[in-house]
């Protein structure tokens, strides 16, 4: 059917003919004449077959007719992630490029001061079309900053994932401020129980049409590679290689593996950028206009690229995880094949996620075409479902020592000149002149593993402990033949204190002088021979400095001995200048006060009067 058929308004049929849209899609066809009835639709339909358009084309058209009131909201879009929001704002800016006096506002967070305070004048003024995420419309709400109480159209896109993201009271709360004649619309790309009940909610009699609920598009190739999580890295390396990819997203389950695949595909020169919550909202515009204007070639992204994101030539869909819901991964792989255009899905499938891709493969009803892996990667793990895996996050030095011991080379029978594997004698295997084949750490270039040890550090360790132990054995007779020469019976009174006062001075006197004592010796008198320095001729020699040291020890003994007064013979030091000042400030405050004292007292009268008012004035009277 041609969009002309359709009873559009012709501003909005001219903005079409300036696009080069001239058939509708079928929800298109089905949806447009029903909402422009005025009636509640609920639409079920795959990714890229043109949902916003369905309703955005005949609510223009409504609200240019007239009839409706200005200066309020008329229409409230609730989309579950900003990306999506913006790209609803672009397409109503170009279906409503003619429109006159139609104008919308998209809300969302994560922008700057500026931006809210155009949210804000935009929502006051009453904007014909908003385009909010839930939170964030929320905050307007409880800041009394949205009126509700007009509102024509009220339409939820993607619910199914707003849902997921956990927005249903959010969405039930927005609900409870619409007026019972608002006209509700309803798109989401699969039906579970809950969008089921939520349409019961908020649908009055409603229309409800189902285009191929949660299938791919025909259109789009399916593969998939049975691999070990070390393989991945390699499997996408080997894609790029065998062909110019220009146009690739590649999803991941989680925003730091988004982090770690992003920083390998830059360093094997890919051209790739990374999307993930963890961006700025103005990191985010910045990373989508650089795909969207062919700048990036591959964009490496969580989930939240995943839905209703419009790329028309996005060539190929790398599932770097398999998803957990069957419904995801038919919104990731909705991402290619869009506007008739022909696209492939490649999923890596880990040995964790065979039971997921399982599943994925029950729900669509058909087998998914596994290829096999590049013989430089090695085996691939066999494609068995083991049952749900424990939801329980393992850690990640078990992770990876479960890939290394998965992908480590295994063990090879050692063959002989003809090719053949060597037979192994009765002690062990045999090389390949038949004789037997010397144990791991006996090889030469054998490195030892963490607390394993060579033949010749064994060896070495077991001499030093059996030394070690004679030794102790050594010493232990020594102690026992000390014990036994003790005299026996018991000891003296006194006869410890004598020992230690008496017994042992009176060894050390016998005693030979030491050499050390000797070499102290002859330079003390090396040092008394010694003339007194040139460079200060008040130095003194080692004599005269022994004999100042006897009468220090005199007077301190309290002898008597008369005050040394030497000192103007030795070498100035800093803090004499210090205690001179200090003595000479100390005279000078002695004589200003001494002269101060005999000074003549002045007459103090007149102050005293002056202080004293009343005996001033008793002064003048006389």
């Amino acid at each position: 059917m041609k969009f002309e058929e359709l009873d559009l308004n012709n501003n909005v049929l001219d903005a079409l003919y300036d696009m080069r849209f001239d058939d509708c899609t079928p929800v298109q066809e089905k949806c447009i004449p029903e909402i422009l009835n005025k009636r509640d639709v609920m639409g079920v339909a795959q990714t890229g077959t043109g949902k916003t358009a369905a309703y955005l084309l005949p609510i223009l058209s409504m609200i240019d007719s007239g009839n409706y009131p200005d200066e309020t909201i008329n229409c409230l879009i609730m989309a579950p992630t900003r990306e999506l929001a913006q790209q609803i704002d672009q397409a109503m800016q170009g279906f409503g490029y003619y429109l006159q006096g139609v104008s919308s506002v998209a809300v969302y967070g994560g922008n700057d001061g500026n931006r809210y305070d155009q949210e804000l004048k935009s929502l006051k003024l009453g904007a014909d079309v908003v385009i909010a995420t839930p939170g964030r419309f929320i905050s307007h709400i409880s800041l009394g900053n949205v009126d509700l109480s007009k509102v024509s159209f009220f339409v939820l896109d993607e619910a199914d994932r707003m849902l997921d993201m956990g927005f249903s009271d959010d969405i039930m709360t927005i609900a409870k401020k619409l007026p019972k004649t608002c006209q509700t619309i309803m798109f989401s790309a699969t039906m579970p129980k809950k969008i089921n009940e939520l349409a019961q909610t908020l649908l009055k009699n409603p229309v409800e049409i189902k285009l191929a609920v949660s299938k791919p598009a025909e259109k789009i190739k399916q593969m998939a590679y049975i691999c070990y999580e070390t393989q991945k890295l390699g499997i996408i390396k080997d894609i790029f290689k065998k062909g110019d990819l220009k146009r690739v997203i590649v999803f991941c389950g989680a925003k730091q593996k988004v982090k770690q695949v992003s920083g390998a595909l830059q360093r094997m020169k890919v051209n790739c950028d990374e999307m993930h919550s963890d961006l700025e909202q103005a990191a985010r515009d910045e990373v989508m206009f650089r795909f969207k204007s062919g700048q990036t070639d591959v964009l490496v992204a969580t989930d939240i690229l995943s839905r209703g994101i419009d790329i028309d030539d996005i060539a190929i869909v790398i599932n770097y995880d398999v998803p957990r819901d069957a419904e995801d991964y038919v919104h990731r792989i909705g991402r290619t094949a869009r506007a008739d255009r022909d696209g492939a899905a490649i999923t890596l499938v880990a040995k964790d996620d065979m039971h997921y891709f399982m599943q994925i493969e029950k729900f669509l009803e058909k087998e998914i075409e596994k290829i096999p892996l590049p013989e430089e990667l090695g085996e691939a793990p066999e494609y068995v479902d083991e049952g749900k895996p424990d939801r329980r996050p393992a850690k990640a030095k078990n992770v990876r020592r479960n890939d290394r011991d998965q992908t480590a080379h295994k063990h090879k029978p050692y063959r002989n000149a003809e090719g053949q594997p060597a037979q192994a004698s009765a002690e062990g295997a045999t090389t390949e002149g038949g004789e037997p084949r010397k144990p791991r750490y006996q090889r030469q270039g054998y490195r030892p593993k963490d607390g394993e040890q060579t033949a010749e550090a064994q060896a070495k360790k077991t001499g030093e402990q059996t030394e070690n132990a004679a030794n102790a054995e050594n010493r232990n007779r020594q102690q026992q033949r000390r014990r036994n020469n003790r005299p026996q019976g018991p000891r003296p009174a006194g006869e410890g204190e004598n020992r230690k006062a008496g017994e042992n001075n009176g060894n050390r006197t016998e005693q030979t002088p030491r050499k050390d004592n000797e070499n102290r010796q002859r330079r003390n008198n090396n040092r008394g021979e010694q003339a007194p320095r040139k460079d200060n001729p008040n130095s003194q020699s080692g004599d005269t400095r022994n004999a100042n040291r006897g009468n220090q020890s005199q007077r301190r003994d309290g002898t008597g001995a008369q005050p040394r007064d030497n000192r103007n013979n030795r070498r100035p030091r800093p803090n004499d200048n210090r205690q001179r000042n200090r003595q000479q400030d100390g005279a000078e405050r002695t004589a200003t006060s001494t002269a101060k004292a005999a000074a003549p007292k002045q007459d103090g009268s007149i102050k005293s009067i002056i202080k004293k008012p009343l005996k001033w004035l008793k002064w003048f009277k006389k």
